[in-house]
């Protein structure tokens, strides 16, 4: 007896290899993970700063240091800091940059909490209700490595001239560790699928639901955008010309281009849905009205309409966002189907309402300073934008759930009178 119980405990190399990958110093690692989070995206826009650099003037003027300074102020500006350049405040964050270091932060998170994630209390466990603190712990000091070096960089690349925020900057890598990070460890060691298990259907679909009519509303948006931007690409290749750019000038510029081409999608959404949104003091760019003053030559613009009465069939646009929620329940809801009622309407509906106050967040992020004067700005018209946002994903969503609900109601019965 005593063999075959000592046979049947014996671990094998493969046991031994899991759990000495599951189970690394907690803190260790968490905090490590932090700081590489943070170092891996610094360092790119560091390259970045650099290479820009060499592009202009071949490193003709300025220094190493300087670009370095740059690229690391940059970073900051993606995590919301903000700037000064010569005086004049610049408040819009590079979503680019900020999508950047989400993504970084995620990527991390997942690795983190899967080297963690043998620490605590099994699966039965948590489900019989023990307490659990691996994720909050590690998700504390992932965010503590991060902060500490936000601010570092913060201490290192800024001064009186430049005069970047350090509580907004603590603000957004707290922001950014407690969602993307949270969620990257959770996912990653094992623990969000032990607790998404516990949520009631309804939470889960009206989850998927927003998630979904959120991903495909961006998409909408960005198509729109581009699809402005080709029309009037001759516009944007005149504005480049008339920069008098060389090669080097040009590809920087457009580099620079692509990191706030996120802040124009949030902006064509806000057109799509209506309110549209501010070039400016004093200006307005919706579907049923247009109008523009002085612009800065930046190539992007090009995408903007004509400046005067837009044509009639644009007013017809505020009918997208509430066909995109038709679409994003209905797409949730093949996953989460059902044949009641109630629930059909509740999971469309919610799910729609989400989405639209996490496109209202977008909104309100996407816009800001970018420069003096009347370009103090710039934007979605953030609490309209909110506004006709959770109404048209809300409905949307609606009439969405209650189609999939009389489709889910028609299979039932149709399997219910068929042939046994």
């Amino acid at each position: 007896m005593t063999s075959l119980l000592t046979s049947s405990t014996k671990r094998t190399p493969a046991d031994v290899r899991r759990d000495l990958a599951t189970r690394r110093p907690l803190t260790a690692v968490s905090v490590l993970g932090g700081i590489a989070a943070a170092g891996g995206t610094l360092v790119v826009c560091l390259g970045f700063a650099v290479v820009g650099w060499f592009l202009t003037d071949a490193g003709a003027h300025g220094s190493p240091s300087g670009a370095l300074r740059v690229g690391a102020l940059g970073w900051l500006t993606g995590h919301g800091s903000g700037v000064r350049v010569d005086g004049v405040p610049v408040t819009v964050m590079p979503l680019g940059v900020t999508l950047l270091a989400a993504w970084a932060v995620w990527r991390l998170g997942l690795r983190v909490g899967e080297s963690v994630s043998g620490h605590g209390p099994d699966a039965d466990a948590i489900a019989d209700g023990v307490r659990d603190w691996t994720v909050p712990v590690a998700v504390a000091m992932f965010t503590a490595g991060y902060v500490v070096t936000a601010m570092l960089t913060l201490v290192l690349s800024g001064d009186a001239a430049t005069s970047p925020s350090g509580p907004r900057v603590v603000l957004w890598s707290l922001l950014l560790c407690g969602c993307a990070g949270g969620a990257g460890i959770s996912i990653g060691s094992g623990r969000a699928a032990i607790w998404s298990a516990t949520l009631p259907p309804v939470l889960r679909a009206a989850g998927h639901g927003c998630r979904r009519t959120l991903q495909l509303w961006l998409a909408v948006s960005a198509t729109a955008f581009v699809a402005a931007l080709v029309v009037d690409f001759d516009t944007a290749a005149n504005v480049m010309s008339q920069l008098h750019t060389d090669a080097g000038d040009a590809t920087l510029l457009v580099a620079l281009s692509l990191l706030v081409v996120p802040n124009a999608v949030v902006w064509s959404g806000s057109y799509l849905l209506g309110p549209g949104f501010t070039v400016g003091t004093g200006t307005l760019v919706t579907p049923t009205a247009v109008a523009l003053g002085p612009l800065p030559m930046f190539p992007m613009l090009a995408a903007l309409p004509d400046d005067g009465d837009p044509p009639a069939w644009t007013a017809y646009l505020v009918a997208v966002p509430v066909l995109v929620g038709i679409l994003g329940a209905a797409w949730a809801q093949r996953r989460y189907p059902t044949t009641r009622w109630d629930e059909g309407a509740l999971r469309g509906c919610a799910g729609g309402v989400l989405a639209g106050i996490a496109f209202g967040i977008l909104a309100a992020i996407a816009g800001g300073a970018v420069g003096p004067g009347r370009m103090q700005e710039v934007g979605p018209l953030v609490a309209d934008s909110l506004v006709h946002a959770i109404t048209a994903f809300g409905i949307g969503g609606l009439l969405g759930g209650l189609t999939m609900t009389f489709r889910a109601r028609r299979t039932a019965r149709g399997a219910a009178t068929g042939p046994a």
